[in-house]
Formats: C-alpha cells, sequence, structure tokens
C-alpha cells in the first residue's frame, strides 16, 4: 500500500498564469504547506492529449449541453445547436484557450497532495472562490463573461479533482522516469515518527 505521503497530483499552470507573470507566486502557495514538486515541464501542449486529459463521453456532453439550451431558453436567447454540440463546444474552448500558449506541468507529492492543492487552487469559477486561495486572489473572471464572450475560464490553473482522477491525468502527462524521487530535509518535520536527529 502506497504510503499517505506519497500521494501524488497534477498541476498545471494556464496559459493567463503564464502570460501574468504569476509562475512563481503559484508555486510558492503549493511550496509553502510542505508539498514537494518532483516533476516539472514547460511548453505548448499537444492538442488531442487534451482531449484525452478531460475525457469526456457524449453522455457529459449531453447533460452540460442540455443545461445550455435551458440557459437560453429561460433567457429569451435562441440555441441553433444540438445539446451534444454545445457540450463539446466546452471542451474546445478549453483545448483552444489551453494550446493558446505555453503551460506549466507539475506534479506534486504530499500527503494528501490531491485535496491540499485543490483547497489552496480554490473553486472552479474566480470570482466566486474564497480570498486566500490562489484563483480567488489572483485573478477575477466568471462564467458569466466568459459564457458572453463564448471563451473558456481563465482561471489560471489546472488541478485534479480527486486521487483517481489524479493517477489517470499524471499517466497522460508524465512517464515514470520523468518524476523524481529524493527527499526534502523538511520531510523529516512533517513525516518522521521519532524526529531522530533533530538535536544531533
Amino acid at each position: 500500500m502506497e504510503h499517505p505521503k506519497d500521494e501524488r497530483t497534477l498541476v498545471i499552470i494556464k496559459p493567463d498564469g503564464v502570460q501574468r507573470g504569476l509562475i512563481g507566486e503559484i508555486i510558492k502557495r503549493y511550496e509553502r504547506t510542505g508539498l514537494k514538486m518532483v516533476a516539472l515541464r514547460f511548453g505548448v501542449a499537444d492538442e488531442k492529449k487534451f482531449w484525452e486529459h478531460y475525457n469526456k463521453d457524449d453522455a457529459w456532453f449531453l447533460k452540460k449541453g442540455s443545461k445550455i439550451v435551458e440557459d437560453k431558453k429561460a433567457n429569451g436567447l435562441p440555441a441553433d445547436k444540438e445539446p451534444l454540440e454545445y457540450g463539446k463546444d466546452i471542451i474546445r474552448q478549453l483545448v483552444k484557450f489551453m494550446t493558446s500558449g505555453p503551460t506549466i506541468f507539475m506534479v506534486w507529492e504530499g500527503n494528501q497532495a490531491v485535496a491540499v492543492v485543490k483547497k489552496l487552487t480554490g473553486d472552479t469559477e474566480p470570482a466566486t472562490s474564497d480570498v486566500g486561495t490562489i484563483r480567488g486572489d489572483l485573478t477575477l473572471d466568471s462564467y458569466t463573461i466568459a459564457a458572453v464572450d463564448d471563451r473558456a475560464v481563465r482561471n489560471l490553473i489546472h488541478c485534479s479533482e480527486n486521487v483517481d482522477e489524479a493517477k489517470r491525468e499524471l499517466a497522460i502527462w508524465f512517464t515514470d522516469a520523468e518524476i523524481t524521487e529524493y527527499r526534502l530535509v523538511t520531510e523529516q518535520i512533517l513525516y518522521d515518527v521519532n524526529l531522530d536527529g533533530i538535536l544531533e
């Protein structure tokens, strides 16, 4: 069984985070918790890989697209596409955004890495994300303006939603050989059972 301190999660700093010069600030927020970065890659990612990353099926497209059609009708707007296509547009917009410029892919490791990163990152919509989170503090985009402008929400970061999703996403973007096994001195105070050697 994997030790809890070895849990890993994926973080992607999106093109808006790179372009706004927030790379250092974002990394600092995760580092301060005691999480350890074990892999990093910078560049413009492949469109096909992002479709694999988002991993949505027709049932998801239909559900999301039906909601969009309902919202349009409720607001007196025309719905000129089938719900399935509106659903696919969500991922099309995301993929277009994520490949519009360079991104940073990172693997973070530590106790409850997925939950810790998710908590620090904040809710998907920056405008309603809590103060103290990365999205809540560093950007102001909203679903409303993204819908008006027919684009993806610019919320600085992608992070894995749960442990199973993290494992699936990590396998898409990193090989085992690209993840570095090493020890940080701070891991002693975080994880060592007896704190042997601190006073030596």
